[in-house]
């Protein structure tokens, strides 16, 4: 192998070669170029790099007709229009008077500057706190407005603006529960662990999101469907997709829940306290790490399972790929029901023989980044949560020091002392 390898080109299926002709399979390659060959593999990802499927000289990996997602780079994922963005959806913070300028000034700006479409929610126009706002009842008749409740909302609006906090970016999740647009979250509200934009210069952020400068976050969300006793199991089901987590608890019961845990069809283990959480990556920065669960980068393909208040020590929080189905039934022994709420609503009772099914959606929620994947994560564990604040470690030279102006300031109070003394005993004689 005296070709040169360009490392931008190589990728698991095939090598490319000084010559644009000229292809390696990895088949055709023996076991010492292959262990070349893998820290060239290794760029910047947030996957992992692809294993090498030989196993010494002979062994390998069986070939059989299951299929391979491929998922593009993480890293790489950017924001592209297949046409220019003409309608936007603007959820705002309710109950929030701080709320109410900004969004007039930003849907103003929208159908002024922008020429778009802009739908609110119906609750916003009947808002009395606004319509006692001389510059909102300037642009309200040229805004649209919907009921969850009643309008479809899907393949009518191209993007998403959210002003507030996580609530907001809940709130989307819920109002499409298939294909959800780009969502840009600006931090209006309290916590803010899902909105990374601030508010000021809003104009250009939007701007440049409107003409495909940014990069995605791919937040996965948990489809879940609860199958009833006495349903027809051949009927679809309602499903609901949650984007932080589903809860099984006690409800308003004293006793302990009684639950038992299934993973793929097996069963894995009995669970006893206050209940469960299944949560996404995202939902595991939420209730989930309240109850003792590790935190994800919403990136990682996972599903988290986290106990409320077990009644073991040894019950830790576990993680299991993204790909499995869990499915949780009330114990032949429970001594009352449970209920489950999506994302803190919806909350539903889960009866003897009753089943709820959880697993990973393939409609993910595009979430626009202020920087990237990495920074806007961290930044949001160091400003919301405060990871890992502590008053730092003094280094030796500190100690030294301070130790020598303790010494220091010892001698010249005895010195004074001294001065004081002498200059007593002089003045005696």
């Amino acid at each position: 192998m005296s070709s040169s390898l360009q490392e931008s080109e190589i990728g698991p299926e095939e090598l490319t070669t000084d010559n644009d002709d000229d292809k390696l399979s990895l088949e055709n390659l023996n076991l010492d170029e292959l262990k070349t060959l893998v820290s060239i593999w290794r760029t910047r990802s947030l996957n992992a790099p692809s294993p090498v499927q030989q196993f010494g000289p002979c062994g390998r990996i069986m070939e059989t007709s299951a299929l391979i997602t491929k998922t593009q780079d993480p890293a790489s994922q950017r924001l592209t229009w297949s046409k220019n963005p003409l309608s936007v959806l603007v959820i705002k913070k309710v109950r929030d008077m701080s709320v109410l300028p900004p969004f007039i000034e930003l849907v103003r700006w929208l159908i002024q500057e922008k020429s778009m479409i802009v739908f609110v929610e119906h609750s916003v126009m009947e808002d009395t706190m606004l319509s006692s706002n001389s510059g909102f009842m300037e642009i309200r008749e040229k805004l649209n407005s919907f009921q969850d409740s009643k309008d479809d909302l899907t393949d009518k609006i191209d993007f998403i603006i959210c002003l507030g906090g996580d609530g907001t970016l809940l709130y989307a999740s819920l109002l499409f529960q298939q294909s959800v647009p780009p969502v840009m979250a600006f931090h209006l509200g309290s916590l803010g662990f899902l909105t990374p934009f601030k508010f000021d210069n809003f104009q250009q952020q939007v701007t440049n999101v409107l003409e495909g400068h940014a990069a995605l976050t791919l937040r996965s969300r948990l489809r879940c469907i609860i199958v009833r006793k006495n349903e027809d199991k051949e009927k679809p089901q309602p499903n609901l997709l949650v984007l932080n987590e589903v809860v099984i608890d006690r409800g308003p019961s004293p006793y302990l829940s009684n639950i038992d845990l299934f993973l793929d069809g097996k069963y894995i283990t009995s669970v006893q306290g206050d209940g469960l959480i299944v949560s996404t990556p995202t939902g595991s920065t939420a209730y989930a790490v309240a109850a003792g669960a590790s935190m994800i980068h919403p990136s990682v393909p996972a599903i988290m399972v986290t106990p409320i208040c077990p009644h073991s020590l040894s019950f830790r929080p576990i993680v299991v790929p993204a790909g499995v189905e869990l499915k949780i039934m009330l114990s032949p022994d429970a001594r009352s029901t449970a209920w489950v709420s999506f994302d803190g609503r919806n909350q539903q009772e889960l009866c003897a023989d009753d089943s709820l099914q959880v697993t990973t959606s393939i409609f993910s929620l595009p979430s626009i980044c202020a920087e990237d994947q990495i920074t806007d994560w961290f930044d949001s564990l160091a400003e919301c949560l405060h990871w890992n604040v502590r008053k730092r470690q003094k280094h030796f030279e500190e100690l030294s020091d301070l130790a020598h102006c303790k010494y220091e300031d010892s001698l010249n109070s005895t010195s004074k002392d001294t001065l004081l003394v002498t200059g007593k005993l002089l003045i005696r004689c």
